[in-house]
């Protein structure tokens, strides 16, 4: 088994930042102490394959999609005798679903065969099924509470680099200075803080400053000012 990714040596901030940082999470506990994915499942089978379905799609699609897929298969045996092409009307809704059905399938297949239908909750074995990738994997294992992980979507991105979290410019860059920034009560949770927070209030074009409860401690308040 894989062991879990070790928390990356933070670099040197000042106590003052420190301080505002772990203020920034205490307020999103304050607000939400148990942040959850809001892609509906019931297993981790019916979890995986609905953030593989996930990507470049909303959680609102692929919940109105797997609604009526779950109900017929919800088993990695289910979906296989489903098939492919079975598969793909109940997804048809979703960007990509030819590739994603055929990754579904292929994965269900996969569980079947080496893990006995079970859905391997470690992080190598995971990443390796098709169509799962390693933000998929984070999701997950983050979502069961098995490995603190952030997976950095738009969202996550856009809201570190406005908090002044982290300035890397690839989500592999962001996620290792987030792992290193946020509080350890707090990694199994940030992932969801952060984007919910981009989803409803830090919005892309015209962030809702004045609804944000960490808009004293945000060093991008002052751009958005004059509604730019």
């Amino acid at each position: 088994m894989a062991k879990p990714a070790t928390k990356p040596r933070a670099k040197r901030i000042s106590p003052a930042e420190r301080a505002r940082i772990a203020e920034i999470f205490e307020r999103f506990e304050s607000q939400e102490s148990d942040p959850r994915t809001e892609l509906d499942y019931d297993s981790p089978y019916t979890l995986v394959v609905a953030v593989a379905l996930s990507a470049q799609a909303t959680d609102v699609s692929v919940n109105k999609a797997t609604k009526k897929l779950f109900a017929v298969a919800d088993t990695p045996q289910k979906m296989l005798a489903l098939g492919e092409e079975g598969l793909k009307p109940y997804i048809s809704s979703i960007g990509l679903f030819n590739t994603k059905a055929k990754n579904v399938i292929a994965l269900s297949r996969i569980l079947i065969e080496q893990y006995g239908g079970e859905v391997p909750l470690d992080r190598e074995k995971l990443q390796a099924l098709p169509g799962v990738g390693r933000k998929t994997a984070s999701v997950v294992l983050n979502e069961l509470r098995i490995e603190p992980a952030i997976a950095v979507d738009t969202h996550v991105f856009r809201v570190s680099h406005r908090l002044g979290l982290a300035d890397g410019k690839t989500p592999d860059q962001v996620e290792r200075q987030l792992m290193a920034v946020v509080p350890e009560p707090g990694l199994t949770r940030a992932h969801h803080w952060l984007i919910l927070h981009g989803r409803y209030v830090c919005l892309a074009r015209r962030p809702r400053c004045e609804e944000c409860i960490v808009a004293d401690l945000c060093p991008s308040r002052h751009l958005f000012a004059n509604g730019r």
